[in-house]
């Protein structure tokens, strides 16, 4: 790693700048204090005073492979100097060089790629086609979920962020997806959540009027809302749900997507095949942005002599793509995906398990391939949450403590409401994960001194 030298200068400058020019998202701009960052390298980022963080969030997991692969950064340099950008209209060997990359271990029958610039408008884009499709304009997805920040893809969302942005699209209703932990449904085991989590799908379907709905949008794994894996059988029945209703199925795999769970695709290991999957982050690390929809056949040939109303000046970005079809390389190379599964359930797993067994205020650990969450509680019996749900300011002040005692020993964490989620980039080396693991072990301690029962 680099030889890293404290810049406080530097330092001052670039807050400075921050603080007096930015405008963050989803931030009440005179209560943030953003952490200048200098560098990074693999698994690890430093700032200018010196620090180094252990990136256990893959920033906003997005960073697959890591700060600064240099395979990635080689290729956008190679393709700058051969052709910065394109426009999309014309045909670009790096562009189509990667859709077929992503048609190749896509299931059979999805031909086609259509690229956007990140995951929120490959959200619109695949309702746009959805709804152009079918002639029907109702989208379901589920409250527990989070499906970007544009017009449609906000009120599709089900978290809090939703709110402050409502009305946008009035064509978007919302139902309880699986969470066995805490059940919707009151189930009392996985197979149960399944049956009563769609026999509740249905019901909506109904209510709602599937002659209305053109598409069901769902997070393969539910990501930054709760890590929440789908219990056996519920994708597959939602696709029969489709089938029997005549209901386009949307993947979202903009989070867990190339490799976050060790499969290209997360509803790969689901044994499922959507009609439209999103996609965006770990497609490239988000070195350069890119995202995109991957379409299915039946859905691509309706466009053949009609044209689809949408598209952006950057679609398909060559320096993006370039990044992409290296981080193909990379991973077919370097065995990304078994590498992923290995650690998931060789390292992670069975510690955060011991971690349960340790910790009082763990209710609850979960996940799959490098994509976990640790979910806090003051009473294991009662499973009342460390904080309360969306909480902020001096309710939350529990889980602030446990992120500062992480950052304090040199790892930066994913925290969102009452979970600690475990998602550092796929290459990161074993050592580097188990002392990331033990950061957190470690700073549990905190959120123990918050259990009441």
């Amino acid at each position: 790693m680099t030889d890293i030298q404290p810049d406080l200068e530097a330092n001052a400058r670039v807050r400075a700048d921050d603080r007096g020019h930015v405008f963050h998202s989803w931030s009440a701009q005179a209560l943030i204090d953003p952490h200048p960052v200098a560098g990074g390298e693999g698994a690890s980022f430093w700032d200018y005073e010196g620090n180094t963080f252990l990136d256990f969030s893959s920033q906003l997991v997005n960073l697959n492979l890591g700060h600064q692969h240099p395979d990635l950064v080689a290729a956008i340099q190679q393709q700058a100097g051969k052709l910065a950008t394109i426009q999309p209209s014309m045909a670009n060997d790096v562009r189509g060089d990667l859709a077929r990359r992503i048609s190749e271990v896509a299931p059979d029958g999805f031909s086609k790629v259509f690229f956007t610039n990140g995951g929120a408008d490959a959200n619109e884009n695949a309702v746009r086609m959805a709804r152009l499709v079918t002639g029907k304009r109702k989208v379901l997805s589920a409250y527990r979920s989070y499906h970007g920040n544009t017009s449609t893809a906000i009120t599709l969302t089900g978290d809090p962020r939703r709110w402050p942005n409502e009305p946008a699209d009035g064509s978007v209703a919302h139902f309880f997806g699986p969470y066995a932990y805490r059940s919707p449904f009151h189930s009392a085991s996985p197979e149960e959540e399944t049956a009563r989590a769609l026999e509740h799908l249905e019901q909506t379907i109904i209510l709602e009027g599937a002659s209305t709905i053109g598409a069901i949008i769902l997070e393969t794994i539910v990501g930054t809302n709760g890590v929440l894996v789908p219990p056996p059988g519920y994708l597959a029945g939602v696709r029969a749900l489709c089938d029997t209703y005549g209901i386009l199925y949307i993947a979202d795999e903009v989070m867990v997507g190339f490799g976050r769970v060790g499969e290209w695709f997360a509803f790969q290991a689901f044994d499922v095949v959507p009609d439209l999957i999103t996609f965006a982050k770990g497609i490239n690390s988000g070195y350069v942005p890119l995202g995109g929809v991957v379409i299915s056949d039946a859905i691509a040939s309706r466009f053949d002599t009609v044209a689809f109303p949408g598209g952006l000046t950057y679609s398909g970005h060559p320096l993006a793509c370039a990044a992409g079809v290296a981080t193909f390389e990379v991973f077919e190379r370097d065995g990304i995906l078994p590498r992923v599964r290995d650690l998931g359930s060789r390292v992670v797993e069975p510690r955060l398990r011991a971690m349960a067994e340790k910790h009082p205020s763990i209710g609850e650990v979960r996940g799959q391939g490098l994509f976990w969450a640790i979910e806090l509680v003051r009473d294991r019996e009662t499973r009342e949450p460390l904080v309360p749900f969306n909480a902020s300011g001096a309710d939350a002040a529990p889980m602030a403590a446990i992120a500062a005692a992480c950052k304090k020993a040199g790892l930066w964490p994913f925290t969102h409401f009452n979970r600690v989620h475990v998602a550092p980039p796929l290459v990161i080396s074993e050592d580097d994960l188990v002392r990331g693991l033990d950061i957190i072990d470690r700073a549990l301690d905190v959120a123990d001194e918050h259990v009441t029962a």
